[in-house]
Protein backbone atom coordinates (compact mmCIF):
# COMPACT_ATOMS: atom_id res chain seq x y z
CA UNK A 1 0.00 0.00 0.00
CA UNK A 2 3.01 2.50 0.74
CA UNK A 3 4.54 1.70 -2.94
CA UNK A 4 1.16 2.53 -4.64
CA UNK A 5 0.69 6.08 -2.30
CA UNK A 6 4.77 6.53 -3.03
CA UNK A 7 3.91 6.05 -7.03
CA UNK A 8 0.75 8.15 -6.82
CA UNK A 9 2.90 11.38 -5.63
CA UNK A 10 5.64 10.49 -8.03
CA UNK A 11 7.44 12.84 -10.56
CA UNK A 12 6.34 12.47 -14.16
CA UNK A 13 9.82 11.28 -14.96
CA UNK A 14 9.64 8.24 -11.99
CA UNK A 15 6.33 7.04 -12.89
CA UNK A 16 7.40 7.11 -17.12
CA UNK A 17 11.06 4.86 -15.65
CA UNK A 18 8.45 2.59 -13.57
CA UNK A 19 6.26 2.21 -17.17
CA UNK A 20 9.30 1.55 -18.81
CA UNK A 21 10.34 -1.09 -16.49
CA UNK A 22 6.69 -3.04 -16.86
CA UNK A 23 7.31 -2.58 -20.77
CA UNK A 24 10.03 -4.25 -20.24
CA UNK A 25 9.25 -6.79 -17.86
CA UNK A 26 6.21 -7.20 -20.63
CA UNK A 27 9.03 -8.48 -23.13
CA UNK A 28 10.78 -11.10 -21.08
CA UNK A 29 7.44 -12.70 -19.70
CA UNK A 30 6.09 -12.84 -23.75
CA UNK A 31 9.19 -14.29 -24.95
CA UNK A 32 9.31 -17.01 -21.97
CA UNK A 33 5.85 -17.85 -22.70
CA UNK A 34 6.95 -18.45 -26.01
CA UNK A 35 9.40 -20.58 -25.01
CA UNK A 36 7.21 -22.38 -22.87
CA UNK A 37 4.63 -22.84 -25.65
CA UNK A 38 7.36 -24.14 -27.84
CA UNK A 39 8.37 -26.99 -25.67
CA UNK A 40 4.79 -27.82 -25.00
CA UNK A 41 3.83 -28.82 -28.65
CA UNK A 42 7.55 -30.19 -29.43
CA UNK A 43 8.04 -31.92 -26.56
CA UNK A 44 10.70 -34.33 -28.65
CA UNK A 45 12.78 -31.30 -29.00
CA UNK A 46 14.31 -31.08 -25.88
CA UNK A 47 17.90 -29.66 -26.99
CA UNK A 48 16.29 -27.01 -28.80
CA UNK A 49 13.61 -25.93 -25.95
CA UNK A 50 16.18 -25.62 -23.71
CA UNK A 51 18.49 -23.74 -25.89
CA UNK A 52 15.65 -21.38 -26.68
CA UNK A 53 15.17 -21.64 -22.03
CA UNK A 54 19.05 -20.34 -21.98
CA UNK A 55 19.05 -17.59 -24.48
CA UNK A 56 16.18 -16.17 -22.84
CA UNK A 57 18.65 -15.02 -19.89
CA UNK A 58 20.08 -12.24 -21.77
CA UNK A 59 17.39 -10.33 -21.78
CA UNK A 60 15.92 -11.61 -18.23
CA UNK A 61 19.45 -10.09 -17.03
CA UNK A 62 18.83 -6.89 -18.89
CA UNK A 63 15.72 -6.24 -17.67
CA UNK A 64 16.75 -7.12 -13.82
CA UNK A 65 19.72 -4.46 -14.37
CA UNK A 66 17.40 -1.40 -15.94
CA UNK A 67 14.52 -2.39 -12.93
CA UNK A 68 17.98 -2.38 -10.66
CA UNK A 69 19.28 1.35 -11.60
CA UNK A 70 15.54 2.79 -12.02
CA UNK A 71 14.68 1.13 -8.22
CA UNK A 72 18.18 2.84 -6.91
CA UNK A 73 18.02 6.37 -8.35
CA UNK A 74 14.12 6.67 -7.53
CA UNK A 75 13.89 9.18 -4.53
CA UNK A 76 10.72 7.76 -2.92
CA UNK A 77 13.55 5.29 -1.49
CA UNK A 78 16.18 7.09 -0.77
CA UNK A 79 16.74 6.93 3.30
CA UNK A 80 16.07 10.71 4.63
CA UNK A 81 16.40 12.08 7.86
CA UNK A 82 13.49 11.35 10.33
CA UNK A 83 11.80 8.53 8.64
CA UNK A 84 13.63 6.03 11.23
CA UNK A 85 11.23 7.91 14.12
CA UNK A 86 8.32 6.04 11.71
CA UNK A 87 10.55 3.22 11.34
CA UNK A 88 11.23 3.58 7.59
CA UNK A 89 15.04 3.07 8.02
CA UNK A 90 17.53 2.19 5.63
CA UNK A 91 16.73 -1.93 5.68
CA UNK A 92 12.60 -0.82 5.16
CA UNK A 93 13.45 1.88 2.64
CA UNK A 94 15.46 -1.09 0.32
CA UNK A 95 12.53 -3.42 1.31
CA UNK A 96 10.33 -0.83 -0.03
CA UNK A 97 11.95 -0.93 -3.65
CA UNK A 98 12.28 -4.24 -3.85
CA UNK A 99 8.38 -4.26 -3.44
CA UNK A 100 8.17 -1.21 -5.82
CA UNK A 101 10.08 -2.82 -8.46
CA UNK A 102 8.54 -6.37 -8.25
CA UNK A 103 4.84 -4.51 -8.41
CA UNK A 104 5.95 -3.24 -11.44
CA UNK A 105 7.86 -6.51 -12.88
CA UNK A 106 4.18 -7.94 -12.24
CA UNK A 107 2.21 -5.97 -13.76
CA UNK A 108 4.17 -6.30 -16.83
CA UNK A 109 4.31 -9.80 -16.88
CA UNK A 110 0.71 -9.67 -16.70
CA UNK A 111 0.09 -7.86 -19.54
CA UNK A 112 2.23 -10.62 -21.43
CA UNK A 113 -0.19 -13.22 -20.58
CA UNK A 114 -2.88 -11.47 -21.64
CA UNK A 115 -1.18 -10.26 -24.94
CA UNK A 116 0.19 -14.01 -25.53
CA UNK A 117 -3.13 -15.72 -24.74
CA UNK A 118 -4.82 -13.40 -27.15
CA UNK A 119 -2.57 -13.53 -30.05
CA UNK A 120 -2.81 -17.85 -29.60
CA UNK A 121 -7.02 -17.45 -29.89
CA UNK A 122 -7.78 -18.92 -26.00
CA UNK A 123 -9.37 -15.03 -25.00
CA UNK A 124 -10.68 -14.12 -28.26
CA UNK A 125 -13.70 -11.28 -29.01
CA UNK A 126 -11.03 -9.02 -30.85
CA UNK A 127 -10.08 -8.64 -34.25
CA UNK A 128 -6.39 -9.64 -32.97
CA UNK A 129 -7.30 -13.19 -31.47
CA UNK A 130 -5.70 -16.11 -33.08
CA UNK A 131 -3.28 -13.81 -35.36
CA UNK A 132 -0.25 -15.33 -34.20
CA UNK A 133 -1.84 -19.15 -33.52
CA UNK A 134 0.55 -21.22 -35.73
CA UNK A 135 3.52 -19.14 -34.92
CA UNK A 136 2.94 -19.52 -30.99
CA UNK A 137 1.82 -22.76 -31.13
CA UNK A 138 -1.91 -21.99 -29.85
CA UNK A 139 -3.28 -25.57 -30.50
CA UNK A 140 -1.81 -27.08 -27.76
CA UNK A 141 -2.67 -26.31 -24.16
CA UNK A 142 -0.37 -24.37 -21.60
CA UNK A 143 0.20 -25.76 -18.02
CA UNK A 144 -1.10 -23.13 -15.91
CA UNK A 145 2.08 -24.16 -12.86
CA UNK A 146 4.54 -23.76 -15.40
CA UNK A 147 3.47 -20.27 -17.03
CA UNK A 148 3.08 -18.95 -13.40
CA UNK A 149 6.16 -20.19 -12.01
CA UNK A 150 7.94 -18.68 -15.62
CA UNK A 151 6.25 -15.21 -15.41
CA UNK A 152 6.83 -14.76 -11.37
CA UNK A 153 10.65 -15.57 -12.07
CA UNK A 154 11.38 -11.75 -13.48
CA UNK A 155 9.69 -10.42 -10.29
CA UNK A 156 11.29 -12.26 -7.81
CA UNK A 157 14.77 -11.96 -9.28
CA UNK A 158 14.33 -7.97 -9.72
CA UNK A 159 13.59 -7.91 -6.12
CA UNK A 160 16.35 -9.86 -4.86
CA UNK A 161 18.70 -8.11 -6.70
CA UNK A 162 17.20 -4.62 -5.61
CA UNK A 163 17.51 -6.13 -1.71
CA UNK A 164 21.18 -6.80 -2.50
CA UNK A 165 22.46 -3.67 -4.02
CA UNK A 166 19.86 -1.55 -1.81
CA UNK A 167 21.07 -2.78 1.34
CA UNK A 168 22.60 -0.48 3.90
CA UNK A 169 26.39 0.19 3.49
CA UNK A 170 26.37 0.25 -0.37
CA UNK A 171 24.45 3.60 -0.77
CA UNK A 172 25.75 7.04 1.00
CA UNK A 173 22.15 8.39 3.04
CA UNK A 174 20.58 11.50 1.32
CA UNK A 175 22.19 13.64 4.10
CA UNK A 176 25.97 13.05 2.88
CA UNK A 177 25.62 14.11 0.28
CA UNK A 178 23.77 17.19 0.39
CA UNK A 179 25.76 20.29 -0.44
CA UNK A 180 25.87 22.01 3.49
CA UNK A 181 25.44 26.14 3.53
CA UNK A 182 28.59 27.96 2.97
CA UNK A 183 30.01 30.35 6.72
CA UNK A 184 30.50 33.30 6.63
CA UNK A 185 33.93 33.31 5.55
CA UNK A 186 33.35 31.19 2.32
CA UNK A 187 30.02 33.88 2.03
CA UNK A 188 32.66 36.53 1.88
CA UNK A 189 35.31 35.03 -0.51
CA UNK A 190 31.81 34.05 -2.95
CA UNK A 191 31.01 38.13 -2.61
CA UNK A 192 34.67 39.20 -3.37
CA UNK A 193 35.57 36.74 -6.16
CA UNK A 194 34.68 38.86 -9.65
CA UNK A 195 31.22 37.23 -10.89
CA UNK A 196 32.29 37.17 -15.14
CA UNK A 197 35.59 35.11 -14.36
CA UNK A 198 35.51 32.40 -12.15
CA UNK A 199 39.17 31.03 -11.19
CA UNK A 200 39.61 27.17 -12.76
CA UNK A 201 41.48 26.69 -9.29
CA UNK A 202 38.62 27.14 -7.56
CA UNK A 203 36.19 24.35 -9.27
CA UNK A 204 34.57 22.20 -6.75
CA UNK A 205 34.18 18.36 -7.00
CA UNK A 206 31.54 16.52 -5.13
CA UNK A 207 33.57 14.15 -2.51
CA UNK A 208 33.15 10.68 -3.96
CA UNK A 209 31.72 7.63 -1.74
CA UNK A 210 34.59 5.52 0.15
CA UNK A 211 33.95 2.64 -2.64
CA UNK A 212 34.76 5.01 -5.24
CA UNK A 213 37.62 6.44 -4.54
CA UNK A 214 39.90 3.98 -6.75
CA UNK A 215 37.51 3.81 -9.45
CA UNK A 216 38.98 2.43 -12.33
CA UNK A 217 42.29 1.15 -10.94
CA UNK A 218 41.45 -2.76 -9.73
CA UNK A 219 38.81 -3.14 -12.52
CA UNK A 220 40.62 -2.18 -15.97
CA UNK A 221 43.69 -4.48 -15.53
CA UNK A 222 41.07 -7.36 -14.59
CA UNK A 223 38.97 -6.33 -17.88
CA UNK A 224 41.70 -6.22 -20.16
CA UNK A 225 42.61 -9.63 -19.11
CA UNK A 226 39.32 -11.53 -19.12
CA UNK A 227 38.68 -9.41 -22.78
CA UNK A 228 42.01 -10.91 -23.85
CA UNK A 229 41.55 -14.56 -22.08
CA UNK A 230 38.30 -14.69 -24.43
CA UNK A 231 39.33 -13.54 -27.98
CA UNK A 232 42.30 -16.15 -27.05
CA UNK A 233 39.23 -18.90 -26.28
CA UNK A 234 37.65 -18.14 -29.60
CA UNK A 235 40.35 -17.92 -31.39
CA UNK A 236 41.57 -21.46 -30.51
CA UNK A 237 38.07 -23.06 -30.32
CA UNK A 238 36.67 -21.41 -33.48
CA UNK A 239 37.32 -24.06 -35.82
CA UNK A 240 34.78 -25.23 -37.93
CA UNK A 241 31.79 -25.05 -40.90
CA UNK A 242 30.41 -21.93 -41.37
CA UNK A 243 27.09 -21.21 -38.92
CA UNK A 244 24.05 -22.72 -39.94
CA UNK A 245 20.91 -21.02 -41.07
CA UNK A 246 18.71 -23.48 -40.41
CA UNK A 247 19.60 -24.06 -36.92
CA UNK A 248 18.20 -22.22 -34.22
CA UNK A 249 22.11 -21.27 -32.93
CA UNK A 250 24.96 -22.85 -34.48
CA UNK A 251 28.26 -21.62 -34.32
CA UNK A 252 31.74 -22.84 -35.41
CA UNK A 253 33.75 -25.46 -33.06
CA UNK A 254 31.36 -28.33 -32.96
CA UNK A 255 29.55 -29.62 -36.43
CA UNK A 256 26.04 -30.13 -34.79
CA UNK A 257 25.39 -27.93 -32.25
CA UNK A 258 26.71 -24.66 -30.24
CA UNK A 259 30.67 -24.65 -29.13
CA UNK A 260 30.49 -23.87 -25.40
CA UNK A 261 33.91 -22.99 -26.04
CA UNK A 262 32.18 -20.30 -28.49
CA UNK A 263 29.95 -19.00 -26.32
CA UNK A 264 32.47 -19.18 -23.31
CA UNK A 265 34.54 -16.41 -24.96
CA UNK A 266 31.93 -14.53 -25.76
CA UNK A 267 31.34 -14.50 -22.73
CA UNK A 268 34.52 -13.85 -21.21
CA UNK A 269 34.84 -10.74 -24.32
CA UNK A 270 31.42 -9.62 -22.82
CA UNK A 271 32.79 -9.65 -18.94
CA UNK A 272 35.52 -8.01 -19.44
CA UNK A 273 34.22 -5.03 -21.19
CA UNK A 274 31.72 -4.87 -18.11
CA UNK A 275 35.25 -4.68 -15.84
CA UNK A 276 36.82 -2.03 -17.93
CA UNK A 277 34.10 0.29 -18.34
CA UNK A 278 34.70 2.24 -14.74
CA UNK A 279 38.49 2.54 -15.58
CA UNK A 280 37.69 3.61 -19.29
CA UNK A 281 35.79 6.05 -18.31
CA UNK A 282 38.23 7.01 -15.69
CA UNK A 283 41.13 7.17 -17.29
CA UNK A 284 39.29 9.33 -20.36
CA UNK A 285 38.33 12.21 -17.32
CA UNK A 286 42.09 12.19 -16.73
CA UNK A 287 43.17 12.51 -20.33
CA UNK A 288 40.86 15.21 -20.65
CA UNK A 289 42.92 16.96 -17.18
CA UNK A 290 46.13 16.37 -18.72
CA UNK A 291 48.83 18.96 -19.51
CA UNK A 292 47.32 22.56 -18.39
CA UNK A 293 43.63 22.58 -19.44
CA UNK A 294 41.32 25.12 -19.57
CA UNK A 295 38.03 25.42 -17.35
CA UNK A 296 36.19 23.51 -19.86
CA UNK A 297 38.30 20.53 -20.59
CA UNK A 298 38.90 20.87 -16.58
CA UNK A 299 35.45 20.37 -15.72
CA UNK A 300 34.83 17.98 -18.45
CA UNK A 301 37.64 16.08 -16.75
CA UNK A 302 37.32 15.70 -13.34
CA UNK A 303 33.45 14.99 -13.56
CA UNK A 304 33.98 11.79 -15.20
CA UNK A 305 36.59 10.87 -12.93
CA UNK A 306 33.88 11.47 -10.39
CA UNK A 307 31.70 9.66 -11.96
CA UNK A 308 33.18 6.56 -12.79
CA UNK A 309 31.98 4.33 -10.82
CA UNK A 310 28.25 5.38 -11.81
CA UNK A 311 28.21 5.88 -15.07
CA UNK A 312 31.03 3.33 -16.40
CA UNK A 313 29.44 -0.11 -15.20
CA UNK A 314 26.07 0.73 -17.41
CA UNK A 315 28.38 2.07 -20.64
CA UNK A 316 30.48 -1.51 -20.11
CA UNK A 317 27.33 -3.36 -20.28
CA UNK A 318 26.35 -1.54 -23.25
CA UNK A 319 29.91 -1.61 -25.15
CA UNK A 320 29.51 -5.52 -24.83
CA UNK A 321 25.97 -5.62 -26.20
CA UNK A 322 26.83 -3.40 -29.09
CA UNK A 323 29.97 -5.98 -29.63
CA UNK A 324 27.79 -8.91 -29.20
CA UNK A 325 25.38 -7.66 -31.62
CA UNK A 326 27.57 -6.40 -34.22
CA UNK A 327 29.96 -9.77 -34.18
CA UNK A 328 26.44 -11.57 -34.59
CA UNK A 329 25.64 -9.21 -38.16
CA UNK A 330 28.95 -9.82 -38.43
CA UNK A 331 28.75 -13.65 -38.31
CA UNK A 332 25.56 -14.69 -39.52
CA UNK A 333 25.69 -11.67 -42.41
CA UNK A 334 27.70 -14.04 -44.70
CA UNK A 335 25.20 -17.05 -44.35
CA UNK A 336 21.92 -15.12 -44.61
CA UNK A 337 20.90 -14.48 -48.45
CA UNK A 338 17.78 -12.71 -49.55
CA UNK A 339 15.81 -15.59 -50.97
CA UNK A 340 17.48 -18.14 -48.72
CA UNK A 341 16.36 -19.38 -44.77
CA UNK A 342 16.83 -16.88 -42.42
CA UNK A 343 19.07 -17.19 -39.63
CA UNK A 344 17.05 -14.80 -37.16
CA UNK A 345 13.30 -15.13 -36.34
CA UNK A 346 10.33 -12.34 -35.38
CA UNK A 347 11.41 -13.63 -31.48
CA UNK A 348 15.01 -13.40 -31.59
CA UNK A 349 14.22 -10.18 -32.95
CA UNK A 350 12.33 -9.02 -30.49
CA UNK A 351 14.93 -10.12 -28.03
CA UNK A 352 17.49 -8.65 -29.58
CA UNK A 353 15.75 -5.47 -29.23
CA UNK A 354 14.64 -5.75 -25.79
CA UNK A 355 18.21 -6.18 -24.50
CA UNK A 356 19.51 -3.41 -26.43
CA UNK A 357 16.93 -1.01 -25.21
CA UNK A 358 17.23 -1.77 -21.66
CA UNK A 359 21.11 -1.97 -21.80
CA UNK A 360 20.45 1.80 -23.38
CA UNK A 361 18.08 2.74 -20.65
CA UNK A 362 20.08 1.70 -18.25
CA UNK A 363 23.09 3.91 -19.47
CA UNK A 364 20.65 6.98 -20.03
CA UNK A 365 19.34 6.44 -16.50
CA UNK A 366 22.40 6.42 -15.01
CA UNK A 367 24.04 9.57 -16.33
CA UNK A 368 20.82 11.32 -15.17
CA UNK A 369 21.05 10.20 -11.51
CA UNK A 370 24.94 11.12 -11.86
CA UNK A 371 24.19 14.29 -12.87
CA UNK A 372 21.44 14.63 -10.18
CA UNK A 373 24.00 13.62 -7.78
CA UNK A 374 25.98 16.85 -8.85
CA UNK A 375 23.33 19.31 -8.18
CA UNK A 376 25.67 20.72 -5.16
CA UNK A 377 28.26 21.20 -7.49
CA UNK A 378 26.83 22.44 -9.92
CA UNK A 379 24.94 25.09 -7.39
CA UNK A 380 28.29 26.12 -6.13
CA UNK A 381 29.69 26.76 -9.33
CA UNK A 382 26.53 28.75 -10.21
CA UNK A 383 27.45 31.05 -7.26
CA UNK A 384 30.85 31.60 -8.36
CA UNK A 385 29.88 33.17 -11.51
CA UNK A 386 30.14 30.16 -13.70
CA UNK A 387 28.23 30.48 -17.32
CA UNK A 388 25.47 27.65 -18.43
CA UNK A 389 27.44 27.79 -21.69
CA UNK A 390 30.54 26.60 -20.02
CA UNK A 391 28.51 23.50 -18.23
CA UNK A 392 27.00 22.27 -21.54
CA UNK A 393 30.12 22.20 -23.39
CA UNK A 394 31.55 20.45 -20.54
CA UNK A 395 29.20 18.35 -21.16
CA UNK A 396 29.05 18.11 -24.94
CA UNK A 397 33.05 17.43 -24.46
CA UNK A 398 32.51 14.53 -22.19
CA UNK A 399 29.86 12.71 -24.55
CA UNK A 400 32.63 12.83 -27.66
CA UNK A 401 35.20 11.94 -25.75
CA UNK A 402 33.39 8.90 -24.33
CA UNK A 403 32.55 7.85 -28.06
CA UNK A 404 35.61 8.59 -29.18
CA UNK A 405 37.29 6.22 -27.40
CA UNK A 406 33.87 3.66 -26.57
CA UNK A 407 32.91 2.80 -30.17
CA UNK A 408 36.33 2.26 -31.53
CA UNK A 409 37.22 -0.18 -28.78
CA UNK A 410 33.80 -1.60 -29.12
CA UNK A 411 33.87 -1.82 -33.05
CA UNK A 412 37.20 -3.81 -32.51
CA UNK A 413 36.61 -6.16 -30.09
CA UNK A 414 33.59 -7.34 -31.99
CA UNK A 415 35.67 -7.59 -35.40
CA UNK A 416 38.19 -9.97 -33.49
CA UNK A 417 35.51 -11.68 -32.09
CA UNK A 418 34.17 -12.68 -35.30
CA UNK A 419 37.28 -12.85 -37.38
CA UNK A 420 38.05 -16.49 -35.95
CA UNK A 421 34.68 -17.80 -37.06
CA UNK A 422 34.69 -16.03 -40.11
CA UNK A 423 37.72 -17.49 -41.64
Amino acid sequence: MLSLRLARGAHPLVLLRRLLVAAAAAGVGFLLLCTLGFAVAHPKDTGESVVRLVWCAVPLAAVVQFAVTVARTDPSTRPRDGLDAAGLGPVRMSLLAAASTALSCTLGSALALLVYLELRGDLGGTPLSGSAEQLLDGRQHLPWGATLTLLGLLPALAAGACVVVLRPGRELPRSATRPTAPDAGEAEAEEAMPPAAPSVAVIPVAPAAPSEARPGYSGLPWGIAVVSVGLAMEAYVARGPAPDPDTLLSLPGRADSTSPGVLGGWLLASLGLVLAGPGLTHWCGALLSAGRPGAVRLLAGRILQDAATRIGRPLGVLCAVASGALAASELYGAAWEGSGPRPFGPLTGLGAALVMACVTATAITAALDSRQHRTGTTAALQRLGLPASMLRGAAVLRTCVLLAVLAPLTWAIAELAALPMTR
